[in-house]
């Protein structure tokens, strides 16, 4: 570029930056303001409990400052102290120590009191030490995502016998299957992603993260995707498995993130008839992984790639969900599932539309109901 195009892509920036300045730096905002007080906002992003202590990670989202004067918990005044300060600048972060014998297995009510005199509440719905960073807790929650994530997906898999021997046009059914599978997990996330971003800090902007987080994988894909192998031939069958135990394995990230935070807060959802349920429901992710390569006879080790890529980042996640968990990562992660998922069933419906019919003809139709059918009964067992 010359000197005077240089120029002229600067000069706009020049003169925000000055707009800028003259509105923060020359009193307007205060003028603005008035006599209203300040907007605050606080949002609790983890508890942890400690014998005899309660200990909440907080994070100020508003455009304020906000001081903390006074917690409560159980309607009665404690004492507490916060580190690094009461006083929490935009964006800032603190930890707040409360001395007190909660009770095991019992709802608590924590209620903060900055100076203003506004108040922001959050429940303990159940009350339950918080696991440490250990060798045994790593373990428990590594043997959870084996359960959950690695297991069912490898099970799946021995699905390949049985689609190796279809008939080409039930193969094409079964492969519309796998798009019908992998829309429900998609949808599923999505909603999750946006319930999640509801708990995120304001200033983080829950939805738009959640936005960023699925386009954002969904082109990162697209880039990394050279497109014409994935076209026609074993090749591009094989591409489009690799991509589809990547989707997976990055929405079984999040699914992690969600059980590992289950977990430390000790809830009752992690019974054996929820790991259970898992397991069965996750069992149609390996038989989506498995479908696109099954005419070609993939090598075992092939095979047992694809597993760890789409069934191992469970355990990541439920190591993260468990030891430090927060609403923003959570509702990104997810919605780069989301993303990863999205960028598969595209690929998938490329893989349709390469024969002269159309793509919604019957075959393709019927395959993703039974896809969508299938994720749908096997999902009544974890609600």
């Amino acid at each position: 570029m010359t000197g005077r195009q240089w120029a002229w892509a600067l000069l706009p920036g020049a003169l925000l930056f000055g707009l800028v300045v003259a509105v923060t730096q020359t009193g307007l905002l205060d003028r603005l303001r008035g006599a209203f007080p300040p907007v605050e906002e606080l949002t609790v992003e983890r508890v942890t409990l400690a014998p005899g202590l309660i200990s909440l990670a907080v994070v100020n989202g508003g455009p304020e400052p906000v001081t903390i004067a006074q917690v409560s918990v159980d309607e009665a005044f404690r004492q507490f102290t916060m580190a690094p300060s009461t006083t929490l600048n935009r964006l800032g972060r603190a930890t707040i120590a409360i001395p007190y014998a909660w009770v095991q297995d019992e709802a608590h009510l924590v209620t903060l009191l900055t100076s203003t005199g506004l108040t922001f509440e959050h429940p303990i719905p159940l009350a339950v030490e918080t696991p440490t960073t250990d060798s045994s807790s790593l373990g428990l929650l590594t043997l959870i995502g084996i359960f959950v994530g690695v297991l069912p997906v490898a099970v799946g898999l021995l699905f390949l016998p049985l689609i190796s021997r279809l008939p080409e046009d039930r193969f094409e059914v079964m492969l519309a299957l796998t798009a019908g599978l992998l829309i429900f997990l998609g949808v599923e996330a999505l909603f999750e992603a946006l319930e999640t971003a509801a708990e995120v800090p304001a200033a983080f902007q829950g939805t738009a993260l959640v936005l960023l987080g699925s386009l954002g994988a969904f082109l990162t894909l697209q880039l990394a995707s050279p497109g014409a192998p994935f076209q026609t031939g074993a090749d591009g069958r094989l591409a489009a498995g690799w991509f589809i135990a990547l989707g997976i394995g990055l929405h079984n990230l999040g699914e992690g993130l969600a059980i590992g935070a289950a977990y430390a807060i000790g809830e009752a959802a992690l019974s054996a008839f929820l790991v259970t349920g898992f397991m069965i429901h996750n069992t149609t992710e390996g038989l989506a992984i498995v479908a696109p390569v099954a005419k070609d006879h993939p090598r075992l080790t092939t095979l047992a790639g694809m597993a760890a890529l789409a069934g191992l980042p469970t355990i990541v996640g439920a190591w993260i969900g468990g030891l430090a968990f927060t609403p923003t990562l959570a509702t990104l992660f997810i919605a780069v599932g989301v993303g990863a998922i999205a960028q598969v069933v595209a690929l998938l419906f490329r893989m349709f539309s390469r024969s002269g019919e159309g793509i919604w003809r019957p075959s393709i139709a019927g395959g993703v109901l039974a896809g969508l059918a299938i994720m749908y009964v096997t999902g009544l067992l974890v609600r």
